[in-house]
């Protein structure tokens, strides 16, 4: 999952720790029930530096991408998802508030595009719309394929913004959901999916492709907004005046 899609010559990919506890150099403690645990963070870095390289390069993010694509597959979804969400191109920060990210999971190409305000007085995110967009072979069951992704997108929204585990002298502080800030309905954004139906290729994954483009798609959101670099999730309104007051 920390591989890269992208025609990059010059690059390189060193993985830390393993994905299960007990395991030489894991972490100590499991992440849980949680969708695609190792590739939302991998794709959070790897997303997260492309766009910063796109900046360098002075060009639109969704450009920089197509433009070191050889992928067949993830250029015909991002230009259509592109198309759908009504891109337009700029170099971040434009003060539009969109990002893209791509990922691939269980065999799944995703591209997540969103809109987001950010209130420079108080970091707060409104995250205003997502796109997801997948090409996952065959769909055999496209409306359920379809809620998949709209539970990927309301589930991204906690890990990206919100969620954390808080810990002093080594006990838990969070023991109950009325501390752990989870996802709420009111937080939801105008949803919006893409699917392209690829007769010819096997059914691929479907339950969490949707989740791993989350963190990246809307830390790019944000930079694009007020040119804050988000490195860290989650991306809490304190990170995020801390980030603002250092750009």
């Amino acid at each position: 999952m920390a591989e890269h899609f992208y025609a990059i010559q010059n690059h390189r990919t060193q993985v830390h720790g393993a994905s299960w506890v007990g395991t030489p150099g894991s972490h100590p403690f499991a992440t849980g029930a949680w969708h695609a645990p190792s590739n939302n963070t991998n794709t959070f870095a790897r997303e997260s530096h492309i766009d910063i390289m796109a900046v360098k390069a002075g060009m639109d993010p969704v450009a920089f991408r197509l433009r070191h694509l050889e992928d067949v597959k993830m250029r015909r979804l991002l230009e259509a998802a592109a198309e759908k969400f009504n891109w337009k191109p700029a170099v971040a920060p434009s003060g539009n508030g969109c990002g893209v990210a791509c990922g691939i999971d269980a065999g799944t190409y995703v591209v997540t595009m969103a809109e987001v305000a950010v209130d420079q007085k108080t970091g707060s995110v409104q995250v205003k719309r997502v796109l997801c967009g997948q090409d996952m072979g065959l769909a055999i069951n496209p409306e359920g394929a379809t809620i998949q992704m709209e539970g990927c997108i309301t589930m991204g929204l906690g890990y990206a913004l919100s969620e954390t585990v808080r810990f002093k002298g080594g006990e838990i502080l969070d023991k109950n959901f009325d501390a752990y800030n989870i996802p709420r309905f009111s937080w939801l954004p105008r949803i919006e999916t893409l699917i392209l139906n690829d007769r010819e290729s096997p059914p691929q994954g479907g339950g969490e492709p949707g989740i791993v483009t989350m963190g990246a798609v809307l830390a790019n959101a944000i930079y694009d907004a007020v040119g804050a670099r988000m490195l860290r999730m989650p991306m809490t309104p304190e990170r995020i005046k801390e980030a603002m007051h250092s750009a």
